[in-house]
């Protein structure tokens, strides 16, 4: 299963981090960022959403109400 949320389709994206090395930057260290994905039931069906999509769902519920 891939790293993407299912309804918005947010993913990992690459990140840089700068070090300071003796006064200079260091840009080399590269890493990969993860969206924050949980299982969550959408239309009957079990699936990984991000939890801002988790959130946005849960204030359009109130709002039905």
């Amino acid at each position: 299963m891939t790293k993407e949320c299912s309804s918005c389709g947010k993913g990992t994206i690459m990140a840089r981090k700068r070090n300071l090395l003796r006064g200079k930057y260091n840009p080399t260290d590269k890493s990969k960022r993860y969206p924050n994905l949980q299982w969550a039931k959408i239309d009957g069906k079990r699936v990984k959403v991000c939890t801002s999509c988790i959130k946005k769902q849960s204030k359009v519920s109130k709002k039905a109400k």
